[in-house]
């Protein structure tokens, strides 16, 4: 892969890793379109976001929540939090402005720009040790006008239960957006733990990462 800029597109599966994707668990809403302040002279930032109305009555209930704008279809809401309390600014760290992020039933999306194959894993790497459900969605190359990287990926570096595994949360949609089945129900399909399903899906990811974006 040339390292002339990446288009990436990840999701963190945690609800507790981001107070957006913690809102859109508790209320079953959408966010979408959400802003960030730069911090105060005490490292607070104020956040905003838009979620369907759907889950109006239970972020409303949330004293850390402020309605500033209604519109028909749902509400922009404002909080206050730590700047580093957020999967957003762990990203920033890196150099790479987030451009966008979503989440949806506790599921943080987010898509930023990287210089290079290796800023990529590294901020992979460093999610993976701060958050679980890291999974590295897409990634497109600087001048692709097609989504789709054809890049081919030895499989026979999983195991047979790394691939199970890999597989049952493909057809599950566990990667989707929004996501059809989340860890617990992949990981009961599978007649496992959740933190057994987590050990071997980070392992099987890490070695399709490393084929993926190697140089």
């Amino acid at each position: 892969m040339s390292d002339s800029g990446i288009r990436v597109e990840l999701s963190v599966d945690a609800p507790g890793a981001c107070p957006v994707a913690s809102v859109s668990d508790e209320a079953g809403a959408a966010v979408t379109d959400i802003a960030r302040s730069s911090p105060d002279e005490n490292g607070q930032v104020i956040e905003e976001f838009t979620a369907t109305s759907t889950g109006e009555a239970t972020i409303e209930a949330r004293e850390d929540m402020e309605k500033v704008f209604a519109a028909g279809d749902g509400a922009r809401y404002q909080f206050t939090r730590s700047r580093t309390d957020c999967v957003c600014e762990t990203v920033e760290t890196f150099d790479c402005p987030v451009a966008e992020m979503r989440a949806e039933n506790g599921q943080l999306c987010m898509t930023f720009h990287a210089p290079d194959v290796d800023r990529v894993r590294a901020i992979v790497t460093r999610l993976k040790e701060l958050y679980d459900g890291v999974s590295l969605r897409s990634m497109r190359r600087n001048g692709d006008v097609d989504p789709v990287d054809s890049i081919l990926v030895d499989r026979s570096q999983l195991t047979d239960r790394q691939q199970e595994v890999l597989e049952t949360a493909v057809e599950m949609g566990y990667f989707e957006y929004p996501k059809g089945a989340n860890a617990g129900d992949v990981a009961s399909e599978l007649d496992i733990s959740v933190s057994t399903f987590a050990e071997h899906l980070a392992a099987a990811q890490t070695k399709l990462l490393d084929s993926i974006i190697a140089e």
